[in-house]
């Protein structure tokens, strides 16, 4: 896998951080989605909410590790902490990208923003893909597993749509 793959959607390893990411960006689109939004503006709140919860994440798993281990993390350890939550920023790299490209004129603002909700979509869909050939599930228990991703992101792509409108 490219290091580009794995950054835009994560890997084996990343699977929790990258779908808890994605969905945190399409949320955080959505609740910025207004008639007069700007990607600009847009991406700026994206980058904010995703910093934001990876370092809450970063701290809770933190205190929670140094209570179970009985004694202060080292540098090692903290950093170790960040790098495996660190599948959280990286969900909002690509969505991102597209909303820097709608406030440089490169695309419209509303195209930019719909780019990023589909990039979310994809992501969410491969990441039930991903999950269903590791537990080797069915054609049906394949289908169930991506129609449940697809269908967290669909409501808030509807999110989007009702507050964009």
């Amino acid at each position: 896998m490219s290091l580009l793959s794995r950054v835009a959607f994560g890997s084996r390893e990343t699977i929790a951080g990258t779908v808890y990411g994605t969905i945190v960006v399409m949320g955080a689109i959505a609740a910025g989605s207004g008639k007069d939004a700007r990607a600009g503006e847009l991406a700026a709140v994206v980058t904010g909410t995703v910093l934001v919860l990876w370092i809450a994440h970063v701290y809770s798993h933190a205190l929670a590790e140094t209570v179970r281990i009985g004694r202060r993390m080292d540098r090692a350890e903290l950093t170790s902490v960040a790098r495996r939550e660190l599948a959280i920023p990286l969900a909002a790299v690509a969505p991102v990208t597209w909303l820097v490209l709608g406030s440089l004129g490169v695309l419209r603002d509303s195209t930019a923003g719909w780019l990023a909700m589909g990039f979310g979509l994809a992501t969410l869909l491969l990441q039930g893909i991903r999950y269903a050939g590791v537990e080797r599930l069915s054609p049906l228990g394949t289908a169930v597993t991506v129609g449940i991703n697809l269908g967290l992101g669909i409501v808030i792509v509807a999110l989007k749509a009702g507050l964009g409108h």
